[in-house]
């Protein structure tokens, strides 16, 4: 808990302006407090006993000002608490996703991450308004408590001591047990997640649970979280037990022990008035003042130091950019994801360093630009493989399209191949290096993956074409802008140097961006995971002549029969298998690849392969994924 009240001090120092006018308002704000035990005493030994009442309800109309006065502060104090929270919230926030950028960035890197969204949307949310009601809690007790003991003070000292040694007391019993409590409230906090995450589980999976006839162990399992999170809350019941003791102590005990001395009191001197406006000043000001601090602590105080801990602890502190090196920060305005299908922020090296070619004995042998062997994935440890002992090799210059039905896995070898998703069994080779021992960058070397959503960032168009590769040069840009058929966005957007709005892009034209974007990438294998699927025909088939010309390997995850006819081999895949050959090949080999072309030209019973050279027109039928 260091980090938090570090990080709590920090803030509140930070904050000193707004926290001295919370002071002065919360001062005025307990006026009625102050006055109201003594008003009390006066109205009853100067008044009504006296046989005044005309001076006794002089009195009260003074408390009933003062109450007027403390009405209006209290208004005021819920302005100034806006300027001292809500830059709190603007602190987290900017910590939460600078940290989640600098995670997303590191080497090894999960591809899909997505706890810093509800640390973001919820936790610091929690934090904010836990954070606001601490601060009026504790201002509170300050303000009432001391407005009482002062009012006390005013009336006798003695019976200031009677009440203040319980208080004391009550005080130390509680500060004393918010370690433990802070304790218990964590705990529950690890149960509640825990069980969440085991019942989730076990919904995802409960087709493969049942199919594996697991159900006794993944009952028991869940069981087993159940019984931690009861036990949990039973640690926060007890908490609440002991609270109900200390608030006795400190709260009910100065009013007993009031009572009890009220007959020594008197015989003392202490007028009737006196104690009555005592007893009002314990049982309407200390003893509520101590209930809420108690219980606002206790509660969402708590919360907050569990969930503002855990913010801190996930988040940590960035260390600083590089500014020199292959590192070094990207160009103006490259605020979003950069490479790995734009997926994430890698900053890129530059200059790519190849493997090293083996030499045979008719010269060099090329290596792969990229290579499967063995290659298995399942998503969960008894589910159904996705691709099942894959092998595949991709040398440079080769050309493939991916087909096979919606759901078998063409998205998925598409990620194992850039190195997103490691496999369950076999090896991932890129440029001859193995992708589970490259950093982020030194695989943004070696490849590109364009995606089928498409991203466009806020800047100029400028900034987002040459987002992959700041040292393209105009001559390049307007290569590229040319090949892909990117003139008409350009014209409409206003220049290259226009800003862009991506909101304002068609789908279409995101993915022209994207593309544009990959095809100056230096990376030498592209992966078009059906990224021109808003694309009509004539637009797809010029995306993918430009990448087929472009230097390196293109890997096409096709969505119409067009794509396939262009590539020199394709790869079909269907229930976890996989069949690579050329398109004549195929239809006579695969009843599958037979009904899919037929499905695409809208011919189910086509069995005819395609003559030799023949390059049939693009068919406008699109089946989706």
């Amino acid at each position: 808990m260091r980090e938090v009240l570090r990080f709590t001090a920090g803030a509140l120092r930070r904050r000193g302006r707004p926290l001295a006018r919370l002071g002065a308002w919360s001062a005025a704000e307990a006026l009625p407090v102050l006055l109201t035990g003594h008003a009390t005493a006066r109205a009853v030994d100067e008044g009504f006993l006296a046989g005044r009442p005309g001076v006794g309800l002089g009195w009260l109309g003074v408390l009933a000002v003062a109450i007027g006065v403390g009405a209006v502060a209290t208004g005021r104090t819920y302005a100034c608490l806006g300027v001292i929270v809500e830059p709190v919230r603007d602190d987290l926030a900017r910590r939460v996703v600078a940290g989640a950028l600098h995670q997303a960035t590191a080497a090894g890197a999960r591809p899909s991450d997505t706890a810093p969204v509800a640390r973001l949307t919820h936790q610091v949310e929690i934090v904010r308004d836990t954070f606001a009601g601490l601060v009026m809690v504790v201002r509170g007790f300050l303000v009432t408590a001391g407005a009482a003991l002062l009012g006390l003070v005013s009336l006798t000292p003695v019976v200031t001591g009677v009440v203040a040694v319980p208080l004391v007391a009550g005080l130390l019993l509680f500060v004393a047990t918010l370690p433990t409590m802070a304790d218990r409230q964590r705990a529950y906090v690890h149960a509640d997640e825990r069980l969440g995450a085991e019942v989730g589980a076990a919904l995802a999976g409960h087709r493969d649970v049942t199919a594996c006839g697991g159900q006794d162990v993944v009952a028991e399992q869940v069981g087993r979280q159940v019984a931690r999170q009861a036990e949990a809350e039973r640690g926060l019941a007890r908490m609440a037990a002991l609270r109900s003791l200390i608030l006795a102590v400190g709260g009910w005990l100065p009013l007993a022990a009031l009572l009890v001395a009220a007959p020594w009191l008197v015989r003392t001197g202490l007028s009737a008035g006196a104690l009555l406006g005592a007893l009002v000043y314990v049982a309407t000001g200390l003893q509520p003042a101590l209930h809420s601090l108690v219980q606002g602590v206790a509660g969402g105080g708590l919360r907050f130091a569990v969930t503002l801990d855990r913010i801190l602890a996930a988040t940590g502190a960035p260390p600083p950019a590089p500014t020199t090196g292959p590192s070094a920060a990207p160009a103006r305005g490259a605020t979003g994801p950069r490479a790995a299908g734009e997926g994430r922020v890698v900053p890129r090296p530059a200059a790519a360093l190849p493997a090293a070619r083996p030499s045979g004995a008719n010269g060099p042998v090329p290596v792969p630009d990229a290579e499967l062997r063995s290659v298995t994935v399942r998503y969960g440890p008894h589910a159904r493989p996705v691709l099942d002992n894959l092998d595949l090799t991709l040398p440079p210059g080769e050309h493939l399209a991916v087909v096979g039905p919606s759901g078998v896995g063409k998205s998925t070898l598409a990620v194992v191949l850039a190195g997103l998703l490691p496999p369950r069994a076999g090896t991932v080779r890129l440029d001859g290096a193995p992708v589970d021992g490259l950093d982020p960058a030194a695989l943004a070397a070696r490849r590109v993956l364009i995606p089928q959503e498409a991203y466009v960032f806020t800047g100029t168009l400028w900034e987002n074409l040459r987002y992959l590769n700041p040292d393209a040069d105009e001559a390049a840009v307007a290569a590229a802008v040319a090949a892909l058929g990117v003139e008409p966005l350009v014209n409409r957007v206003g220049g290259l140097a226009a800003p862009v709005d991506p909101g304002a892009l068609s789908a279409g034209e995101r993915q022209l961006v994207a593309a544009a974007r990959a095809y100056l990438s230096p990376a030498p294998l592209a992966i078009l995971d059906e990224a021109t699927c808003h694309l009509d025909p004539a637009a797809e088939a010029r995306v993918e002549a430009a990448f087929a010309a472009r230097p390196g390997t293109l890997v096409v995850v096709a969505h119409r029969i067009s794509s396939a006819l262009r590539a020199r081999r394709v790869l079909i895949l269907e229930d976890g298998r996989a069949l690579l050959g050329r398109h004549d090949e195929l239809l006579a080999r695969s009843a599958t690849y037979r009904a899919l072309v037929g499905h695409w030209h809208g011919e189910p019973d086509l069995r005819a392969a395609t003559p030799a050279g023949s390059r049939p027109a693009p068919v406008a039928t699109d089946p989706g994924r």
